[in-house]
């Protein structure tokens, strides 16, 4: 493998040890034992139910190949899942905030367990049945386990501030660290041991029912709204309700929708941008590089949220980073001459663009906890799941029509609509500050003149 690799790979590592190592009284917040003892059980779950995501994916394409199925037999699971979270994942988001949040989280687990049992069967509607269980789970993961630690969050009366701990660190952790170790460890089981491209299936189901054990024994419930007489109908006229009524929730919705539908279609992108002539490129490696860009990006947001500095503010900056760096591959296509030798090593312009991702990457990792930090203080906890869960309606009908067609535009135009939709982002996330400060100056107004009234008979 080309040193280039390692130099990077390297150089993440050395900034992101440096971040962490180089903590300052100004990035570290005064906590109590109670919450460190919350945390730090919520993060132990979060990194389970992640790595029972994780070990799963380096492997899916490639275990639906060794059982024969084509491309467009695999295009159609795909589709399943994506369309399945997005057809159910309201549905299940909203029995989350009426039944309870840990029951949700624990459906989760029994679904993705489920799925990753139908793997062992190398018949079409089988494999077809886990997709769909898969993105049911996925619904709940984004959903259910933040919603959960929100409430908890609240009904414990611990500081508000100290939440981005929480997210900041269950991000570097689950997103970062367990994404890395996950995928050597599903390397290890499938290739080095032998046992195969469904052994990281068996291994994510033990650590789900691990998660799951721990969940059942320490977690205590709690609801969205709980009254007897709203039904699943009413709990959907309450979020739309609450989307439609207020310009901060339907922004936030739309800001995320936006970002996230361009990191999936990214995850199916890199590789063709990176391997155009089928260059010989290291993929579990630029994966492991990706995520510790990830860990880079959680690691800055987490001193950016310790500062107390305006997520609203600083995430403009993030998305019109990200939109530059996925225009990249546009850029390099006119100017940087491609390679004509078949199967080499990368080229230039594809060393310019793992850099660039590389930094898109950092963004998804700042994003990931600055978002559930907006969530938490612009949506309303009675019916925390089930907005959360509309948001992902667009996201996953935007993935689909990417999955459905994904051979018929070419990769340029795909990475330029990517750019522009990152670009309306931060465009939206101005908006969403400008709206957010009027709303705080106008209910501080009202205060006011509140606390004047009895002195004016």
């Amino acid at each position: 493998m080309e040193v280039f690799y390692y130099v990077v790979f390297g150089a993440l590592a050395a900034i992101v040890a440096g971040l962490e190592l180089g903590k300052s009284g100004k990035d570290r917040v005064a906590t109590t034992s109670a919450f460190n003892s919350f945390k730090n059980n919520y993060v132990l779950v979060y990194s389970l139910m992640m790595s029972g995501d994780w070990l799963q994916g380096p492997y899916v394409y490639y275990l639906y190949r060794q059982y024969g199925f084509d491309k467009g037999d695999i295009g159609r699971l795909f589709i399943a899942g994506f369309g399945s979270s997005m057809l159910f994942g309201t549905i299940v988001g909203s029995l989350a905030d009426k039944q309870g949040r840990k029951r949700a989280c624990i459906t989760y687990c029994i679904s993705y367990i489920l799925s990753c049992i139908t793997k062992h069967s190398p018949e079409y509607k089988i494999l077809m049945i886990g997709r769909i269980l898969g993105g049911i789970a996925t619904s709940l993961l984004f959903s259910a386990f933040e919603s959960w630690l929100v409430a908890e969050h609240n009904k414990r009366d611990f500081d508000p501030q100290w939440l981005s701990i929480t997210f900041s660190k269950a991000i570097f952790i689950g997103n970062g660290l367990i994404a890395i170790v996950s995928g050597l460890f599903a390397n290890l089981l499938a290739e080095n041991l032998g046992f195969g491209p469904v052994a990281p299936f068996d291994a994510a189901a033990c650590f789900l029912a691990i998660g799951m054990a721990i969940i059942m024994s320490s977690w205590s419930e709690n609801y969205g709204d709980p009254s007897e007489n709203k039904d699943l109908m009413s709990q959907f006229k309450v979020a739309a309700k609450a989307i439609a009524s207020d310009e901060k929730i339907a922004l936030l919705g739309a800001i995320q929708s936006l970002f996230e539908g361009s990191m999936y279609t990214f995850v199916f992108l890199w590789t063709p941008a990176l391997s155009p002539n089928e260059e010989d490129i290291p993929h579990g490696f630029i994966f492991a590089t990706f995520m510790l860009s990830s860990m880079l990006g959680s690691s800055i947001a987490s001193r950016l949220l310790a500062r107390k500095l305006k997520v609203e503010g600083y995430m403009q900056i993030v998305f019109s980073i990200s939109a530059v760096t996925l225009v990249l591959p546009v850029v390099t296509n006119f100017f940087v001459p491609p390679s004509s030798v078949k199967g080499g090593s990368i080229s230039f312009g594809g060393s310019l663009q793992l850099l660039g991702f590389c930094t898109f990457e950092a963004c998804v990792g700042i994003f990931w906890p600055s978002i559930m930090k907006m969530r938490s203080q612009y949506i309303p906890e009675e019916a925390r799941s089930t907005i959360m869960n509309f948001f992902r309606i667009p996201l996953n009908l935007f993935v689909c029509v990417v999955l459905y067609n994904v051979n018929a535009f070419p990769i340029t135009v795909m990475f330029g609509m990517c750019s522009i939709f990152l670009f309306m982002a931060a465009i939206l996330q101005r908006r969403l500050m400008v709206v957010s400060d009027l709303h705080k100056s106008s209910t501080k107004a009202q205060e006011m003149i509140g606390e004047d009234e009895p002195l004016n008979p």
